[in-house]
């Protein structure tokens, strides 16, 4: 099968992938990651999956959901819900396994191989599932934290498992560079400060 017949569809589960690549110690470049994996196939979709706050007047999120919108992602979010516990602790709660799974169980007859960014154990059924439908799945996750942020059950069900921590300089954001101006600004408070330091004459 040549590269370009590979039809290929990525799920990604979002507070997952948001909490493997932190515990990696590295932001993702989602622009990255697209480009990656058009290299691989025929991308016919993106999937990002995250919860949403929404009686918040600003989201953290919103910018990073609104980019994705707009560059190559079909966003899907749900509003998180809040109740109390049986102690009287107010908790959140917000899953979106189930959005998750009917999304990929839809789209396995479209696709050769499906790409889930998640190390969730219950995703293994799901995996189970596309795979008797015809469909390889990779999971991307880690092994390289203590402890591994990819249930065991996951990783055995996935026909290829990718650790995230190889994928990391491929889909690391850069860090942010100072402008030149930037730069000299900082330059000239750093002399001022060394300045202040020396013993008068």
């Amino acid at each position: 099968m040549s590269s370009k017949s590979n039809r290929i569809a990525l799920f990604i589960d979002g507070a997952n992938l948001h909490a493997t690549a932190r515990t990696l110690g590295f932001d993702i470049d989602f622009k990255r990651l697209l480009k990656e994996f058009e290299g691989h196939g025929s991308l016919l979709r993106a999937f990002y999956y995250t919860a949403v706050i929404e009686d918040q007047e600003y989201s953290s999120l919103r910018p990073l959901t609104d980019w994705l919108s707009y560059n190559g992602y079909t966003v899907v979010t749900k509003a998180v819900k809040e109740f109390t516990d049986a102690s009287g602790r107010r908790k959140a709660k917000a899953n979106m396994n189930i959005e998750l799974t009917i999304d990929a169980m839809e789209l396995a007859e479209h696709v050769d191989q499906i790409v889930l960014f998640s190390g969730d154990g219950d995703f293994r059924s799901l995996v189970e599932a596309v795979q008797r439908r015809g469909v390889r799945v990779t999971v991307i996750s880690t092994i390289s934290s203590q402890p591994p942020m990819i249930a065991d059950e996951l990783r055995r069900q996935a026909d290829v498992f990718t650790d995230l921590a190889e994928l990391q300089p491929k889909l690391s954001r850069d860090p942010e560079r100072p402008t030149p101006r930037e730069g000299s600004e900082r330059l000239t408070s750093a002399r001022a400060v060394a300045r202040s330091a020396l013993p008068p004459r």
